[in-house]
């Protein structure tokens, strides 16, 4: 069934290394590429496929079921039990929210990937498994994008690693100029496409985490109304030179700069790496390998900060609002305790982004998607990602999303495709002829509409 969602739409985080190596231009890993015409047939091998036509139809494919195995025993384990769910069809009748699953009218879901190295971003929708769109993300096109946050009515903001923020809107009928919008990959729209709301240039040269706030939803039009976006961003030669930034998300207009001096520029001067928001929007920020926490309230702009514990690669905030870290070891916080726990180190080596879906299973981007219990952090299954000709980089997924149907994606720069993986049957499908896709942020929207409230 489509389902019509107005909490959020499909709408993780990046870099250009295995574990916790160097994050330079994605430019530097060009050469050796697959062709990004190619898609995964079933049994892992390569095929020749139409990359994208004038409509914004790409290819797509079905790989072979990938068993999940349990690192207790070796034995296979059973994924039927985290099945896709329902977020409900908003029959009022049983359902007292009368926004639920209105969507304003309209039925759309929306998966936003970053291509880095030809600076767009694109559109898919997630059910029809197309590209329906692909935007340049700064006016002189050397943005370099590596993040994108969704907001609970859909539109999109992007982070370039080369400074600045672009907003773009989901509905046709939101945009300024609806009819010159981009229909697909092959209708890259020159600056500034119709759906693009605003661009707001920023002075840094790492600029990474973006992530929404989630507004007040209007139950007359069930849009969500005053969202603001965060954002940060750090000076490569100037130490101890991390700001994050709470923007209007209307408008772009920066309302205010939070200085954190205390926090050194961390790996490669990368400042903070990945962000997102809890359920009173407050901005949660890891760095690169072990470095710092960070917290901005929403409600005053005070700032705090934690040791990470091990190599963070990709963070996010589960249902009850803890911050996670992810790579070979994940780690969760607790924000009332501020204490950390350590995973057992499931993902293994090129863990790479993490998100909750609703089913209380986190999942792990990497060679393999991983999935591991919210609670008891106990590893529940690992699917191996489809690979071409046999070479294991092209299945390294960088970043990782729910949609709103359950599946579970992950961007494969070194195949230019994104998957999509089934958690009730294992099967794997791709959308091809992206550009170096990689994201490591709230692609689909999914978790800022589930990231809970620390208690206590």
């Amino acid at each position: 069934m489509r389902l019509a969602v107005h909490l959020a739409v499909l709408g993780v985080i990046g870099c250009n290394t295995q574990v916790a190596g160097f994050e330079g231009s994605a430019s530097a890993e060009e050469s050796g590429q697959p062709d990004p015409t190619t898609t995964t047939t079933p049994g892992g091998s390569s095929s020749s496929s139409d990359g994208g036509s004038a409509d914004g139809t790409v290819g797509t494919s079905m790989s072979t079921t990938m068993p999940g195995t349990t690192a207790a025993d070796g034995s296979e384990s059973s994924t039927t039990e985290h099945t896709v769910f329902d977020v409900g069809t908003g029959d009022t009748e049983t359902d007292p929210d009368p926004c639920a699953g209105k969507g304003n009218g309209v039925e759309f879901s929306y998966i936003w990937i970053a291509n880095s190295n030809e600076s767009t971003v694109s559109k898919i929708d997630t059910h029809d498994m197309v590209e329906v769109g692909r935007y340049v993300t700064r006016p002189d096109a050397a943005g370099n994008p590596s993040r994108t946050s969704v907001n609970l009515n859909g539109d999109v903001a992007v982070a370039n690693r080369n400074g600045g923020i672009t907003m773009i809107r989901a509905r046709s009928e939101d945009c300024l100029d609806p009819n010159s919008t981009s229909t697909g990959p092959n209708d890259v729209k020159p600056w500034q496409d119709g759906c693009i709301e605003w661009y707001t240039p920023l002075p840094y040269s790492s600029q990474r985490p973006v992530a929404w706030t989630q507004g007040t939803l209007d139950e007359q039009t069930c849009l969500h109304q005053d969202a603001m976006l965060w954002t940060a961003g750090a000076v490569v030669d100037t130490p101890n030179s991390i700001e994050v930034l709470l923007l209007d998300g209307e408008t772009g207009v920066v309302v205010d700069t939070v200085a954190v001096p205390d926090v050194p520029n961390g790996s490669f001067n990368f400042g903070l790496y990945g962000g997102a928001v809890d359920g009173d929007g407050n901005f949660w920020a890891s760095q690169l390998d072990v470095g710092e926490l960070v917290r901005v309230k929403l409600s005053d702009l005070s700032v705090d900060h934690w040791p990470m514990p091990v190599v963070g690669y990709g963070m996010t905030v589960d249902g009850m609002g803890r911050p996670w870290t992810c790579n070979a070891q994940v780690a969760r916080f607790d924000p009332v305790a501020e204490a950390w726990t350590i995973g057992a180190g499931e993902p293994g080596p090129g863990g790479a982004g993490c998100m909750q879906d609703a089913n209380g299973v986190m999942w792990v981007a990497g060679y393999s998607i991983t999935a591991i219990d919210v609670e008891s952090m106990d590893l529940i299954a690992q699917y191996p990602m489809p690979v071409i000709n046999g070479d294991p980089e092209t299945g390294y997924g960088r970043g990782i999303s729910i949609d709103f149907e359950g599946y579970v994606w992950s961007p494969s720069h070194w195949s230019n495709a994104a998957y999509r993986l089934d958690p009730q049957s294992g099967e794997f499908t791709s959308v091809t002829g992206l550009n170096f896709p990689y994201t490591y942020s709230d692609m689909t929207g999914f978790a800022l509409t589930h990231a809970g409230t620390p208690a206590g």
